[in-house]
């Protein structure tokens, strides 16, 4: 509709300029001319700016209509408070009630946590989700988040919404995310059903004195190039152990590094594959633990913090940024975080580690407010810029992150000032995701239980550890076979 108004009011500007031109020799027809072109483009410009306008009232008008119609309650499921703390501090307009209450407007925003442990969210998903089309209307789950290890469960099924029901154009809206935040959460049809404001690249984290110590110097060029590939990693910790040092706490630091660098899922054709880098991350995993250059300790045990103080004498973990800000003590005296220790290099191989995926569920009633919540929290440049100030994420958004990576006003406190956002930016464009599949939580879970009993000496050979994982696998999945 603008462009058929202004395409008749150019053709009547020209119009006018013809008859100016045509005047009599005596009217100084120049003079008209230009006058009645001025004129002609003055009426175009004010009849485009009330087109606009106009326009622009309609388009309100719609979605004030559209928002009428929504529900006054808006339910979402998480596991924990992070969202519901970026929402908080982020979402313009919303107001905190309480720690499970908020406000948007005349909607009352429900926070529905459910812990992890013991697989206690999904099994409530799992309840909830597939009762959502008959649930009544203050009972209807509206957004729910997912994380990448299981992510497939729920875009491979009719509980998400793909995002283009709800307004959002993939190709348009979210042109500027990291192409591997999309892959996890695209279905086997090609639908998009979720989204981050996250993109968690990670790399190698090292200890800055150990680094000086050993290697001549923290420069992060210097450290990469002692870390470059498995074999480089492999040498180094040689030369770290002779020093007191163990490489690593343990060897579940590295594998997220060699899992996410596979090149087949881990079921093909309904069998379990072990993939050659997983073999690889055994087979030095092995070695190192035999050599005594790390140890086989848990993820976030008490053995395995040791290394974020210097009397752990841990050369590196392997993480993203919030690993760093969140976990590793940065804010007790004496820690490596808190002195701003840590340097911060790619590694022998880029990967990620994390992130948060918001969901439409299918049967909300409020979709409208669904939309605005997703493309705000994760394409708002500004919503961004102010979780990357104040939560240090790396956020999703490739011209952000490049804009973040050359100012140093953006230097991370916990890594002596070192900018990592330009690293992170480059990581997250090497991640990916072809080879996820929906095994992935169950298998990665159960093959580290396994191979842990290998390392400890508990089996006697590979093969025995791999015996204890097919079993377990099985019993978790009994529609895959292995060998």
């Amino acid at each position: 509709m603008k462009k058929k108004v202004l395409s008749m009011l150019l053709a009547s500007t020209m119009t006018a300029a013809m008859l100016a031109g045509c005047g009599s020799s005596n009217e100084e027809p120049a003079a008209a001319t230009t006058a009645a072109a001025d004129a002609a483009t003055d009426a175009v410009t004010e009849a485009a700016a009330t087109t606009e306008a106009a326009a622009a009232e309609t388009t309100a008008a719609v979605e004030d209509t559209a928002a009428a119609d929504e529900g006054k309650v808006l339910n979402i499921e998480c596991w924990n408070t992070e969202f519901q703390s970026r929402i908080t501090d982020h979402y313009p307009g919303y107001e905190k009630v309480d720690d499970t209450t908020g406000k948007i407007g005349d909607v009352t925003v429900n926070w529905i946590i459910t812990p992890s442990d013991d697989n206690a969210y999904q099994n409530n998903l799992d309840t909830v989700l597939p009762e959502n089309l008959d649930a009544s209307a203050d009972d209807k789950v509206d957004i729910f988040l997912m994380e990448a290890d299981y992510a497939l469960k729920y875009v491979n099924s009719d509980v998400t919404l793909p995002l283009t029901d709800i307004g959002i154009n993939p190709d348009t809206d979210l042109a500027d995310q990291f192409q591997y935040t999309k892959d996890i959460v695209t279905d086997s049809n090609g639908s998009l059903k979720g989204a981050s404001w996250q993109a968690c690249s990670a790399g190698l984290i090292y200890n800055r004195a150990a680094a000086k110590e050993v290697l001549g110097s923290d420069d992060p060029e210097t450290v990469q190039e002692a870390v470059k590939d498995w074999d480089t990693f492999n040498a180094t910790a040689a030369k770290l152990k002779d020093a007191g040092y163990t490489i690593t706490s343990s060897v579940n630091d590295t594998y997220r590094v060699y899992s996410n660098n596979v090149t087949t899922p881990w079921v093909k054709d309904g069998k379990v594959v072990v993939d050659d880098n997983i073999k690889k991350w055994v087979d030095d995993s092995k070695e190192l633990v035999d050599a005594g250059e790390t140890n086989t300790y848990d993820l976030w045990s008490d053995d395995w913090n040791k290394g974020f103080y210097p009397d752990g004498k841990v050369f590196c973990y392997f993480g993203p940024a919030w690993l760093i800000n969140f976990s590793m003590a940065p804010d007790q005296e004496g820690s490596i975080a808190n002195e701003g220790g840590w340097g911060f290099c790619v590694g022998p191989q880029s990967f990620y580690w994390g992130g948060t995926w918001i969901a439409a569920a299918a049967g909300t009633d409020n979709p409208s407010l669904v939309k605005d919540i997703i493309l705000t929290m994760t394409t708002d440049q500004d919503v961004l810029k102010e979780i990357v100030e104040k939560d240090y994420d790396c956020v999703n958004s490739k011209s952000l992150l490049t804009s973040l990576a050359t100012d140093d006003s953006f230097g991370l406190p916990v890594l002596g000032g070192q900018n990592p956002y330009g690293l992170l930016e480059e990581g997250a464009e090497k991640v990916d995701m072809s080879n996820i599949s929906d095994y992935d939580q169950g298998c990665n879970e159960e093959f580290q239980n396994a191979l842990k009993g290998y390392f400890d000496g508990n089996y006697a050979s590979y093969d025995d550890a791999i015996a204890a994982f097919n079993k377990a696998i099985v019993e978790k999945y009994p529609d895959v076979t292995t060998d």
